[in-house]
């Protein structure tokens, strides 16, 4: 009776679909969904096999601080249109879906881990926002994925000062902006220590958030540190 007077609506588009929290067609085959063959440290999608342990020319030159990468979809116009509603519209019914998308994707980190950290809002941000985006989905991630040991901490990273937006800012700006601005929780680093951590947060841009948040978690000692996103930017080879 519900589906009559409100029918489902696609998550992307707002057209009628059969089942609440999915797709239209249109909209499935709209998005690109990212999955092997991929750098086995970043998750950079490859347009062919390379092997098992192939990096991307990025990992090759500058390995990142955390270990593994992975997201579910490629950021671009179609992707675009789950991500800001969700991040800036209210639309946390979102989540659901893009969750499962996420704990399929990171299946591989998701297996070993210890402990499911969402990155952190400043507390000015989380007051206007009124949630964390990153926090919703990593709790989607943890029941869909059914990861026997992995144990969803939300407050194991704290950002201590305001940053601001990373919108806008190059890659050597996003990282000034950004160091030194987490820390983990007091209560959480007895806890984290020796500790496998996978980071969930909505987007992967140049991944200077989660490298800081990868520093903050190597001083207390974690063991690992892994990043599993809703979407990734990937930038044309040039």
């Amino acid at each position: 009776m519900l589906d009559a007077v409100l029918p489902p609506l696609c998550l992307g588009c707002n057209e009628i679909v059969g089942t609440s929290g999915s797709l239209c067609p249109t909209c499935w085959q709209g998005f690109t969904f990212i999955a092997a063959p991929h750098c086995a440290r970043c998750g950079y999608p490859f347009a062919e096999d390379l092997g098992a342990d192939a990096l991307c020319g990025g990992c090759l030159a500058h390995p990142p601080r955390y270990h593994r990468a992975r997201a579910a979809l490629v950021y671009d116009t179609a992707s675009r249109r789950l991500v800001l509603p969700f991040k800036h519209g209210d639309r946390t019914d979102i989540a659901r879906a893009c969750g499962g998308w996420m704990a399929r994707a990171g299946a591989e980190l998701l297996a070993s881990a210890d402990l499911l950290a969402p990155v952190p809002l400043h507390w000015r941000r989380l007051l206007t926002r009124r949630y964390n985006q990153a926090h919703l989905l990593a709790r989607v991630v943890v029941r869909a994925a059914g990861a026997p040991t992995a144990r969803l901490v939300p407050d194991l990273l704290r950002r201590r000062r305001w940053t601001g937006s990373q919108t806008g800012l190059r890659a050597k700006e996003r990282r000034s902006n950004v160091r030194h601005a987490f820390d983990v929780h007091p209560k959480w680093q007895d806890t984290a220590r020796g500790a496998k951590v996978v980071l969930v947060d909505d987007v992967l841009t140049t991944g200077a958030t989660v490298e800081a948040c990868a520093r903050a978690l190597e001083r207390v000692g974690v063991r690992q540190v892994d990043v599993l996103t809703l979407a990734r930017v990937v930038r044309p080879a040039v």
